[in-house]
């Protein structure tokens, strides 16, 4: 098993950065592919859930996600949205790289930090493609993450293209025979 650490949620938002970045004088006002959201508000998303993972992993929270939530100003242009959302990855990467190496926290169960750096991975790939499709340009998650994030959090994924396969698992997409998925879930939790 390949586990995911806290280099991986770096390469995957400066891979969100180096895609999104160059179109972000776009209107952003659009729907992020099948999404009901915007692609700013998924941006925001992004970084909301960052932030979330990085305070779970950070207070080693047990058995509920901390009661707090992360605002994007209304006025913050897509380039500012991308920022805040560089900024949230990193404090992730930061708490991921200085927890205990047995950390629990809580994710619908106890999780590790593969676990958390899993889900923050996914979070950016997922939501870069569906910005992307929003605002018409082509790109697929990279491989090598793809491989690593169904490895961690889709144990049981059909083999095939790790990016398709990886966006067919989350319900965006066919994959040779089989339709779309219209209900999913990652395996996060660990079991001791």
């Amino acid at each position: 098993m390949h586990y995911l650490d806290n280099q991986d949620v770096e390469k995957a938002v400066a891979e969100m950065a180096g895609v999104l970045g160059a179109h972000d004088t776009q209107d952003w006002s659009v729907r992020a592919g099948s999404l009901e959201w915007s692609c700013r508000a998924t941006a925001a998303h992004i970084a909301h859930d960052l932030l979330a993972y990085a305070g779970q992993v950070a207070a080693r929270a047990a058995d509920a996600y901390l009661p707090f939530d992360l605002t994007v100003r209304p006025g913050a242009a897509p380039r500012e949205v991308l920022q805040v959302v560089t900024a949230c990855a990193g404090l992730l990467s930061s708490a991921l790289a200085t927890a205990d190496p047995g950390l629990r926290a809580w994710h619908w169960g106890p999780c590790d930090r593969s676990g958390f750096s899993a889900m923050g991975v996914a979070e950016v790939l997922l939501h870069t493609y569906d910005i992307a499709q929003g605002l018409g340009v082509p790109w697929l998650p990279p491989a090598p993450l793809s491989t690593k994030v169904l490895q961690r959090l889709f144990p049981d994924a059909q083999p095939g293209d790790p990016a398709l396969v990886l966006l067919w698992c989350t319900g965006r997409g066919e994959l040779d025979d089989r339709p779309r998925r219209t209900s999913w879930s990652w395996q996060a939790a660990v079991s001791d």
